[in-house]
């Protein structure tokens, strides 16, 4: 009797069958399938008939969850199944045929097989950024034109002799310390910065000695190696103990030992084997095992400690006999489930401070890759569009990074050393011009070599090596439109000026189909609304320390958006199940249209949350939101604002710096308004923070409910004047600063935008 194959759908939070009815941009495309019970290897083939009478690519022995090929298969229509075999030898039947369609103008992106790549990387050291034959040829470079970046890291050298770290091991947590608590939180983040601030020390002077002919750099990084390499690699700065300071062990010790591995002695070789051989053997249980991370990737630290293991396995091949399959893993997940937060258009789901740290940290993967095996990451559609993300969402000038975690105080300038990475690897002109428009950032990293840049993690041997990367000239974005939908992440920014924040208005939607999960926990249908340089109407709270009472009870809770709750009660908090979804999206130089679908977001507690949003730019914004509920309820209006706003009937004032905002209630009437500058729960006693929140709640308990708000954002000192008028329940009039905004309210917003005399110049249908 054949075994049964296990084809249920993906849950939330699980990667899925992939391809499946889809039009593919890469060739081959990356093969996934459910995880099989007592699987011991996989078999799939791939045929251009749903018949599979004539297979046209077949592979056999495939022993984890994912395959990509290693030739490039030919567009048009496929199709695609898999089967395992157990343990006993046992054969299961094959799985339903799954169909696909490669795009005409795909990218070729074939996977080598285990035994190419792993032959491609040098058998001898450096094996990471460069390899030996590249040193030459640094060398003179570093005397030439790259001589400045080099002179910097002589500087920095001299100023780590100058104050060497300490390398006393790093303490554990006492007994009886409490997870989250201020005292815990002082050793998890502590013992990561000491760990950086020892290792990547060492790996600029390791790094720095390849270039010139200062051998007693060499020789101090080899003292901070060994000592580092006594501590416990099941202690504090173990993986599983403390990852954030475990990875960082990791990635910094690998990159020292291999720079200064012709120093050391193989007794001393074997010591750092050993203490990586524990450390490397954990992630790998923890994400190839534990997690199955190849049908589970959106664990968030997990989305960088695959690559982390793959530096060790890189360094560590041929030395370690489990550094082979740590590098295939780590290939793997590249070439089958990274990046698992994005989507195709560009987008990042958790937010602009996670899509930096993380995206900056995989671009050091991506330098290996290219150095060690000639892997072009950058060959991967998403980083044709990945800068497109900040670009879109903090034009120049922004200060609020609109969702996710750590974005409340970001600014655009923040992005800038990511950016110009992405910039020269995609030949991108537009990515290039955002840089450039932060003069003060470019000129602050340039100058920035020092022990504190070492510290926080900044490693210049880097900044060295992409030194050779190629001049991009800078185009402004003046051709493209001014908004963008990421819809595979379910993001939306609505801008009037792409090219200035000073003189822009932004509306941020989210309804996404990765829901709440992780760091992006906003909730679905919540909006916020910049203008001018300055945050209106916002995301408020500030993480303290994550998974802390004020992160968890209110930065997860609706009620800390722009968004609507029902009795009180919150939508599914930081959950994969809290989902939303883009209805549709319309741009225009006039007007920008976003509707998003939310109910599924609240367990069950409605039925039915449309949001529809009509910006006619810049002057006016309008939100009609369809609330459903089971059963007779009250339905509460969330909005927020870093000042106290002034409240008169249904209409609200907010001034904000240099900006403000006229909010018109309009729809329904009789709302219970109320405001509070208090936190429920509060942040802890070191955050001060102060922010305002509005509840606008219906009186009597009702199935549905319709909202309609007219937001109206000026410049300070010149409030709009008028008010907007609901001449019926269908028909909304809105003052213009030049004429009048005509609004017909139903399932799809309809607008008319005329002159003074009446004349109709633009139309959104």
């Amino acid at each position: 009797m054949a075994l049964t194959i296990d084809e249920r759908p993906a849950q939330p939070g699980e990667w899925g069958f992939r391809p499946e009815n889809v039009t593919t941009e890469e060739t081959p495309p990356a093969f996934v399938w459910r995880p099989q019970e007592n699987a011991a290897s996989y078999d799939i083939q791939c045929a251009r008939g749903a018949d599979f009478s004539k297979v046209a690519y077949e592979a056999k022995g495939v022993t984890y969850t994912v395959h990509r090929p290693a030739e490039v298969f030919e567009s048009g229509q496929w199709y695609w199944r898999f089967r395992f075999v157990d343990r006993g030898g046992k054969v299961s039947d094959w799985s339903s045929g799954r169909a696909f369609v490669i795009d005409q103008n795909a990218k070729a992106l074939p996977l080598p097989k285990c035994s190419e790549l792993i032959g491609r990387i040098p058998k001898s050291h450096p094996r990471l950024f460069v390899r030996p034959e590249d040193l030459d040829g640094l060398r003179a470079r570093a005397r030439g034109d790259l001589k400045p970046i080099y002179d910097d890291l002589v500087a920095t050298c001299e100023d780590i002799l100058a104050d060497m770290p300490s390398t006393k091991e790093p303490p554990l947590y006492p007994e009886g310390t409490v997870v989250l608590s201020e005292e815990w939180r002082e050793i998890w983040w502590g013992n990561r910065m000491y760990t950086i601030r020892v290792l990547n020390s060492a790996a600029t002077l390791a790094f720095t000695r390849l270039l010139g002919e200062q051998d007693h750099y060499g020789e101090k990084a080899k003292e901070l190696l060994l000592a580092c390499a006594k501590w416990d690699p099941l202690g504090a700065t173990g993986y599983r103990y403390n990852d954030e300071a475990g990875m960082p062990y990791n990635y910094y010790f690998c990159r020292t030992y291999t720079f200064v591995n012709d120093l050391l002695s193989e007794e001393e070789r074997e010591i750092c084997r050993a203490v990586m051989k524990v450390q490397g053997q954990e992630m790998y249980d923890h994400l190839a095992t534990e997690m199955r991370y190849l049908w589970h990737p959106y664990g968030s630290h997990a989305g960088r400690a695959w690559h982390f293991l793959g530096e060790i396995g890189v360094t560590f091949l041929d030395e370690i006999p489990e550094a082979e399959e740590w590098v295939w893993f780590a290939m793997n997940v590249f070439g089958a489930v990274y990046p698992a937060w994005c989507d195709e258009d560009g987008g990042w789901h958790q937010g602009l401070q996670y899509w930096e740290s993380y995206v900056q940290r995989f671009t050091w993967w991506a330098d290996i890759m290219q150095a060690a095996m000639g892997i072009d990451a950058y060959c991967k559609p998403y980083f044709a569009r990945a800068g497109d993300y900040p670009m879109y969402f903090q034009p120049p000038g922004t200060r609020g990074g609109g969702v996710g975690d750590l974005t409340t105080t970001r600014t655009s300038d923040q992005n800038c050393s990511l950016m110009r990475t992405l910039a020269a690897q995609a030949r991108n002109p537009y990515w290039k011009w955002y840089v450039d428009m932060h003069p003060e950032k470019v000129k602050e990293e340039t100058s920035a070599r020092r022990l504190d840049a070492v510290g926080a993690g900044r490693s210049l041997y880097i900044d060295f090596v992409r030194g050779a990367l190629p001049e991009v000239s800078a185009k402004a974005p003046v051709d493209l439109p001014s908004s963008k939908c990421f819809r595979g992440t379910g993001l939306v920014a609505m801008n009037s000026d792409l090219t200035d924040g000073k003189n822009n208005v932004s509306v941020i939607f989210k309804s996404s189909p990765l829901g709440s999960q992780s760091h992006g926990f906003d909730a679905q249908n919540s909006f916020s609304l910049f203008a001018f340089g300055e945050r209106l109407l916002i995301h408020t709270g500030q993480r303290d320390i994550h998974g802390s009472d004020h992160h968890k009870n209110w930065m997860h809770h609706t009620k800390s958006t722009n968004c609507i709750g029902i009795n009180g009660e919150s939508q599914l908090r930081n959950q994969a199940a809290a989902m939303g979804e883009i209805l549709d999206f319309q741009t225009s130089d006039v007007f920008d249209y976003v509707a998003g679908e939310a109910a599924q977001a609240y367990g069950g507690k409605l039925k039915k949350f449309t949001r529809q949003i009509l910006f006619a730019k810049p002057d006016v914004v309008v939100i009609c939101d369809t609330v459903v509920a089971p059963d007779a309820s009250i339905f509460q209006y969330y909005l927020h604002a870093e000042t106290e706003m002034d409240i008169e009937g249904q209409t609200l004032k907010i001034t904000t710096g240099d900006a403000g905002c006229v909010v018109s209630l309009l729809c329904p009437g009789n709302l219970k308004i109320s405001q509070t500058d208090q936190f429920d729960p509060p942040p802890r006693e070191r955050v001060q923070l102060r922010e305002y929140h509005v509840t606008a709640e219906t009186t009597i308990p009702r199935k549905d409910a319709t909202f309609i708000a007219v937001l109206r954002p000026h410049r300070a000192g010149d409030v709009p004047e008028g008010g907007p008028v609901l001449m019926d329940d269908e028909t909304l009039m809105v003052p213009l600063p030049n004429g009048e905004l005509k609004v017909w309210v139903g399932e799809t917003l309809h607008a008319e935008k005329r002159d003074q005399n009446g004349v109709v110049v633009a139309t959104l249908c």
